[in-house]
């Protein structure tokens, strides 16, 4: 779906054709939905310090490269990158009920311990949620059902991604 991000200085008046902040839920709604369709999750407060860049595929989007500068965190995410395969990756699902970032993710192979969570969620405009869930890669290739919240949870449909995963 297209979208727009204005910027601009505080107090400059929105252009016409932009709703006034806080004013149209179905845009912001949409918006949301909009975001996690583009597979690319961003840390927010449920997140913060769970994860990764590689864990929300970022280097397969060109959100993070591992020949330039140096960033907070550097040390465990190119350990990440050139001492192994990546055990957790980033993988959009479907859900018939709400779901929302921070929840933990479950497989019914292993249903006494977590193999994810939700990094980003938001109504699906056909009904449901959408997500993006950060989840073990074994996860992804075992046979069996995913869960949201519990091993008995509302039940996640994977759905494809909008862009290749690079190999590890």
């Amino acid at each position: 779906p297209a979208r727009v991000l204005w910027c601009a200085p505080t107090g400059t008046p929105l252009p016409a054709a932009l709703p006034a902040p806080g004013t149209d839920t179905a845009a912001w709604q949409a918006w949301q939905w909009a975001e996690v369709q583009s597979g690319v999750a961003l840390v927010g407060q449920a997140t913060t310090g769970l994860l990764v860049p590689q864990m929300l595929n970022h280097e397969s989007v060109g959100g993070v490269n591992f020949k330039k500068g140096c960033y907070p965190g550097q040390e465990v995410v190119a350990r990440s990158q050139f001492r192994g395969t990546l055990k957790r990756r980033a993988y959009l699902v479907h859900a018939d009920a709400p779901l929302q970032s921070g929840q933990e993710v479950f497989h019914s192979s292993d249903p006494e311990q977590p193999c994810g969570l939700v990094a980003a969620a938001a109504p699906c405009p056909t009904g449901g949620f959408d997500a993006i869930v950060s989840m073990q890669t074994s996860a992804e290739t075992t046979p069996g059902q995913l869960s949201a919240l519990s091993p008995t949870g509302p039940v996640l449909t994977r759905q494809p991604l909008p862009y290749a995963l690079l190999e590890d």
